[in-house]
This record gives structure tokens, C-alpha cells and sequence, in this order.
């Protein structure tokens, strides 16, 4: 007797047809799907069974739903894809001199005529301008005599309050008399930075590091010792202790969660183990979480700063990269070196300026920040993943690319000879900007990396320029090898 074949559900087959659509490329990563309403149309099903569907690809990872907004296809990165390798990092203090590259990085990536894969900046437009600006208004309006204040002191009490609040949603405690408000986490380093360490003396920083750390060192007399740094794992924990072993080491300054420019995160146990290691020796971490909330998930990485139980990890971040870079506001707990960089603020700049603290803490309390994130989040995430699946397509083969989960930038290894200046050149020529690897390493090495800036939608303009710079890198690929090992050290400049 034969037996007869059973039909799978409706609902299987309706989400093996977007399963289809999605796997032929009729529907890319970010790109939203036809509504409930319109599919039970189409099909001439319930409402029900097209949910039951989108469920089943919801379970699979294929597509997302967004409150109020439908379903879109999910943003994922493919797990085969190479990352970059991790050169070894001669662990040798070293005088900083990257400040005239970086100068010359952010020089090309400012003008009007390029395409700024260089400057790790969002779009303008990804962020909430005429509400924060309204907040501004309304705070100037209500108390106009602020405007006339320096506001000298921690900063206003009401943000201060805002953030000790966030830091709580994140399981980490931190009252509002630690918080000190800055102009921005940049500020919020150097005052930890000068807090602990003098002209001549040793920090510690990841490598690859981000470029700002590096001119702050080198403003500063201080010299930086590169630790090794994978996209995977973060901070080498091992090559750390080494060092702490081998030289005076007067602190560690690193970025824990979605590291410029490799976008690693360091894990939960990776973070207890760093604060413990850094307890034995007595020395402090500065923490750089300036991109902490802006994971592609809902679950923010807990700060590195809720391990600690001596004062000894001294905790910055802004609101830069995530609300607005124009509104330079950022904060410091600096733990056990609280009265020292008090002292340095009001040296450094005396106040952040108030009527912009009193306008973001309101934006804060009435929950427009989250409402954003989400948004924001969301937005990076799928230009993260087409820009990834365009450099796969665009440049030579060999090119590796990171697979961070949160942030807005990609770090790119091309294949051995092709020099990042060198394109970086060429792609100037062409209208495009971008970041070459050596800036991001006290040593000049990298020299086969760039970073490149994912904070732009997609656009055609975009995607035509990313294969402009890939067929640039093939060009480059195919001439003839200099010598230079993969990784090297060349001077900067």
C-alpha cells in the first residue's frame, strides 16, 4: 500500500517561501517584509497563520520583528566568514606619534566632496536632533539664569542622577555623588589619564587601540605599551599579566565593550578576571565605554567598572557616539581618584556647559533615549551587515572582516601587500575616505588594516564607493610584493 504524502502546514510553507525570497536575494539583510495584512491578501490565509510563520523564521534567525513596524530580515553576519588575524605585539613601551596621521585621517574624512568611511561618525540623520533640541529649548526657557552660570562642581544633579540610574539597569552600582559630568569621554580620559600617571611614565593599551587613547598619551608625555588584542576575545589577558610583570605599568586604558576599531567584547568571566588581575598589582583600569550602549541586542555588557570593589577601575563614557556628537557631554566615576580629578576638571575647563546637561537629563528622564536606542541600534546593525557582505563581494580575495556585535565600524585585514596609506591615498583620488590601520598602534603596525566607518545608510552612493575602494584594493593586491611582512612595523606618517 502507498503511502500518501502529508501537505506540510500552511505555515511552513508560507515561511519557506520568504525562507526562498531571502536565500535568493530578493530580500537583503535590514530590508523590511510584506506586512501581515498584506500577505493574508495575497494567500487568503488568517492573520494567525502568517504570525505562526514569521514565528518559525523568528526561530531561526532569519527575520525580526520591530514594535510598531513590522517584520525585517534580520541583520545577521555569516559565522564562515575569515577574520582578521592578530599579529604579534612586541610588548616594548613606546614613545606615541601618530597625532599628525590622525590629523591628516580626519583632514580628508571632514571634506564635503568624499564618502567618509575614515571618521567613525553616524549620520546626522540617525539621530534625534529636534527633540534633544527641544529639551535644550525648554530647559533655557524654564531656568534662562543657568545661562549666566559657569555650573561649577560634579555637573547637574539631575543627569547625574539619570546616569547612576542607567548604570542600576545594568546591575551596577554607582551613586549619584560619584558621577562628574564632562565635555565628552574624550575629556573623561585625560583627566584619568593625568590622575594617574606622569609625563614619562607607562599605560597600558590594547593593540590595536583607539587613536584618540594614543594622542592623549602622546599630549602627555606618557608612553604606551601595546598588549595584543583579538576580534574574538578583546584584551590578551596572558600577555597582560606579563607585562604588568615586566615593566612599572601606572595603568591599563582600554574600550571593553565594542573596541575601536577591532569591535571586540571582552565576556562577563574575561571582565571579573581583568579587575582581578589588575587588583594584585594595584594598578587602575580607565575604562572607555563610550560604545557600551549600542550592542545589536537588547542586553547592554555590563561596564567592567561593576567588578570592582577597591575604587580602582575609573569608568568614562558619553553620549557622543550614541545621541549626538554636538552635544560633547560625557561622565567620569573616577572611584578612589575622585578629589584628584575633580581638581583636574576644573583646571582643564572649569564647567561642562550647563543648560546642555539640563536638557539631555530631561530627554533622559522621559524615556526618549531608550526609544532611540532601539531605533539606532537597529539602524547600525543592518549597515554593518551590508557593508560587510559588500566588502566580501568588492575586494580581493583574502580580505578578512571582524563580525562585532555592536558599535557601527568594521576592521578590515587585506591581503599581504596591500599597504592601508596606499589605498588610502588612491581612494582620496576617487573621492573616498578612509582609515588606515598603522594610526591605531603606538608601533605603526597594521599597516595591511583599515577601519571603515558603517555609521552612513545604505545608499547607492555608498555602495558604488565601497566597490570603488575594493577595486582599488585589487589593483593594489596585484603589484608586485616590497618585502614588507604581513603586520610589520613601518613609522607612521
Amino acid at each position: 500500500m502507498k503511502l500518501e504524502t502529508l501537505e506540510p502546514p500552511v505555515y511552513e510553507r508560507l515561511a519557506r517561501q520568504v525562507e526562498d525570497s531571502i536565500a535568493q536575494g530578493s530580500f537583503l539583510a535590514g530590508d523590511r517584509l510584506p506586512s501581515v495584512r498584506q500577505i493574508c491578501s495575497r494567500e487568503r490565509v488568517s492573520p494567525g497563520t502568517v504570525l505562526q510563520a514569521f514565528g518559525l523564521l523568528e526561530s531561526k534567525g532569519l527575520v525580526e520583528a520591530r514594535p510598531r513596524s513590522g517584520y525585517f530580515v534580520s541583520a545577521a553576519t555569516p559565522a564562515a566568514a575569515p577574520l582578521p588575524e592578530n599579529p604579534v605585539v612586541e610588548a616594548t613601551p613606546t614613545e606615541v606619534g601618530v597625532s599628525d596621521a590622525v590629523a591628516r585621517v580626519f583632514k580628508d574624512a571632514s571634506r564635503q566632496d568624499v564618502v567618509p568611511f575614515g571618521a567613525a561618525l553616524p549620520a546626522e540623520a540617525l539621530f534625534p536632533t529636534e527633540q534633544l533640541s527641544r529639551c535644550v529649548a525648554a530647559a533655557a526657557r524654564n531656568d534662562p539664569g543657568m545661562l549666566g552660570r559657569y555650573g561649577i562642581g560634579a555637573g547637574d544633579a539631575h543627569l547625574r542622577h539619570q546616569i547612576s540610574k542607567r548604570f542600576a539597569d545594568v546591575g551596577c552600582r554607582v551613586a549619584e555623588a560619584e558621577v562628574l559630568i564632562t565635555i565628552g569621554a574624550m575629556e573623561a580620559i585625560n583627566l584619568a589619564v593625568r590622575a594617574v600617571a606622569r609625563p614619562g611614565d607607562i599605560v597600558a593599551v590594547e593593540s590595536p587601540t583607539f587613536f584618540g587613547h594614543l594622542e592623549i598619551l602622546e599630549s602627555l608625555g606618557i608612553r604606551a605599551l601595546p598588549v595584543g588584542s583579538s576580534c574574538e576575545h578583546g584584551l590578551d589577558l596572558e600577555a597582560l599579566g606579563q607585562a604588568l610583570e615586566d615593566y612599572p605599568v601606572k595603568a591599563v586604558l582600554q574600550v571593553p565593550s565594542f573596541a575601536n576599531p577591532n569591535g571586540s567584547c571582552m565576556s562577563p568571566q574575561r571582565r571579573a578576571k581583568l579587575v582581578s588581575l589588575l587588583d594584585d598589582y594595584g594598578v587602575p583600569l580607565i575604562e572607555d565605554d563610550v560604545y557600551g550602549d549600542l550592542p545589536f541586542g537588547s542586553q547592554r555588557p555590563k561596564p567592567v567598572l561593576a567588578w570592582d570593589k577597591g575604587g580602582q577601575v575609573i569608568s568614562c563614557g558619553s553620549f557622543s557616539k550614541s545621541l549626538g556628537p554636538g552635544f560633547r557631554v560625557g561622565w567620569i566615576v573616577p572611584g578612589r581618584y575622585s578629589e584628584r580629578v575633580r581638581r583636574l576638571k576644573y583646571v582643564n575647563t572649569v564647567a561642562t556647559p550647563h543648560v546642555l546637561q539640563a536638557g539631555l537629563a530631561d530627554f533622559l528622564e522621559r524615556g526618549y533615549y531608550e526609544r532611540h536606542l532601539r531605533r539606532v541600534r537597529q539602524a547600525f546593525q543592518t549597515q554593518m551587515s551590508r557593508m560587510a557582505e559588500g566588502i566580501r563581494a568588492a575586494f580581493p580575495e583574502g580580505t578578512a572582516v571582524n563580525q562585532p556585535a555592536g558599535a557601527f565600524f568594521l576592521w578590515v585585514q587585506l591581503p599581504d601587500g596591500v599597504e592601508a596609506f596606499d589605498l588610502g591615498h588612491r581612494a582620496l583620488e576617487a573621492g573616498i575616505s578612509i582609515c588606515p590601520g598603522p594610526v591605531f598602534c603606538p608601533q605603526g603596525r597594521f599597516r595591511n588594516y583599515i577601519r571603515i566607518n558603517c555609521g552612513m545608510p545604505w545608499s547607492p552612493a555608498v555602495e558604488r564607493a565601497l566597490t570603488i575602494l575594493g577595486h582599488l584594493a585589487k589593483e593594489l593586491s596585484r603589484q608586485p610584493r616590497t618585502g614588507k611582512g604581513k603586520g610589520g612595523s613601518r613609522a607612521v606618517g
